[in-house]
């Protein structure tokens, strides 16, 4: 295996797009563990996660037999990521709250290993003074918050805001594997235009 990653999917319309990820990911030699809230369990089910990750998801800290999971996989991952990350989410995060797996997660996290987060939601969410705030102060807790792509949203408005396209997320988790000397002699390959 290249890496352990602990993949985090908040409730958007971009989770159909973080099940490629995740597939490249594991296709590519990583062990993938996917966390997911309610609200994400919404657009695409757990048999889908399951299937693509070969692992139970993670997405109830109350459920029996996974008490201490918050606690095991914060410890188990070389690198974790939100993808998409809802403006919930990143507020939440931002203020400490814990109501749902990824928060508690989060805070048993040890940020002196790679987090990532990749924002996905309207572009009038994303610019918000208490969206832009959050992820200034996650920034300055060294987190990596990824930029956003622009086009289309599935809303109907265009702007800044929709999830960065899988190919260029997973560029970016090589990048850290290869900076931390996780994995070695990998070509990053070229992001399509």
């Amino acid at each position: 295996m290249k890496g352990k990653i602990l993949f985090q999917l908040s409730g958007s319309i971009a989770c159909y797009k973080a099940c490629y990820l995740i597939s490249k990911l594991v296709q590519e030699g990583f062990e993938v563990q996917t966390v997911a809230t309610s609200e994400a369990l919404k657009f695409i089910g757990s048999a889908t996660l399951e299937g693509l990750s070969g692992k139970s998801v993670f997405s109830d800290t109350f459920q029996e037999g996974q008490m201490m999971n918050h606690i095991h996989f914060a410890k188990w991952a070389d690198l974790a990521i939100v993808c998409p990350a809802t403006a919930n989410t990143i507020n939440s995060l931002a203020s400490g709250i814990a109501n749902n797996c990824i928060g508690t997660l989060f805070l048993a996290y040890d940020l002196k290993k790679p987090y990532l987060i990749a924002p996905a939601m309207n572009k009038e969410m994303y610019q918000h003074p208490t969206t832009k705030a959050s992820l200034e102060k996650l920034q300055s807790w060294n987190i990596h918050v990824l930029p956003t792509g622009e086009g289309h949203q599935a809303c109907g408005d265009i702007g800044h805001g929709r999830l960065l396209e899988p190919d260029a997320i997973f560029i970016e988790i090589l990048k850290f594997f290869k900076s931390k000397h996780i994995i070695q002699n990998v070509s990053l390959p070229e992001v399509p235009t």
